[in-house]
């Protein structure tokens, strides 16, 4: 029998982002600034947009990276430089706590790159295949298969090394530039199924198809 007694659901603890309220913590040769842009960027987010209106600054002994962020996120040091901590104005707004997470992983990924620096593998699998450092060390050629000469220059930032014919070391402090670097080359042969040939990125692995019997 119902009593007239009713569930508030509403009392729930406020919302908050896991990953964006995590402190980032920060080496002795790291600087972090903020900066306000002069000139805001406004991108456009489904039937919303948000004003890209500051700029943040990182250093470390590996390099220097310059990352935009959102008029609604915070970004302070605490503990006389040791910390970090990233906040957003209003949490219970879907984008706010959408983007509060990933610009909290953006700075943690920028700050281990300028101290560590990040790094992707590849590997090279099929007869013949292989790759070359050409031109000073500044242009990646591959030879997959192609007839024609296959290869991309190397961006600003980034460096490569070919410890053996068949492999190579990409290693950068911007983890996307690094892990996008890696996907262009790989796009020359992505590993095809039958056979295994192609390019690895890390420790990509596939599962091989039964041959096609006519």
């Amino acid at each position: 029998m119902s009593l007239g007694l009713k569930r508030f659901f509403s009392l729930t603890g406020a919302l908050r982002s896991h990953i964006g309220s995590a402190a980032v913590y920060l080496t002795p040769q790291t600087k972090v600034s903020v900066q306000p842009l002069i000139v805001p960027k406004v991108i456009r987010k489904g039937n919303k947009s948000m004003s890209l209106s500051k700029i943040t600054t990182i250093e470390g002994p590996k390099g220097r990276i310059e990352m935009e962020i959102p008029d609604f996120v915070s970004v302070k040091l605490e503990d006389d430089n040791a910390k970090l901590t990233v906040s957003v104005v209003n949490p219970e707004e879907k984008m706010q706590r959408s983007m509060w997470g990933t610009v909290r992983s953006h700075l943690n990924n920028h700050i281990i790159g300028v101290n560590e620096g990040h790094l992707a593998s590849l590997k090279f699998v099929g007869t013949g295949y292989r790759a070359q450092l050409e031109q000073n060390n500044t242009f990646v050629n591959v030879k997959v298969g192609a007839s024609v000469m296959q290869g991309l220059t190397i961006p600003e930032g980034i460096t490569v090394k070919s410890p053996a014919p068949t492999s190579l070391l990409i290693e950068g402090c911007n983890k996307q530039q690094v892990l996008l670097f890696a996907a262009n080359l790989r796009k020359f042969h992505p590993p095809e199924p039958y056979k295994g040939k192609g390019i690895y990125v890390n420790s990509e692995t596939i599962k091989l198809k039964d041959k096609k019997i006519k």
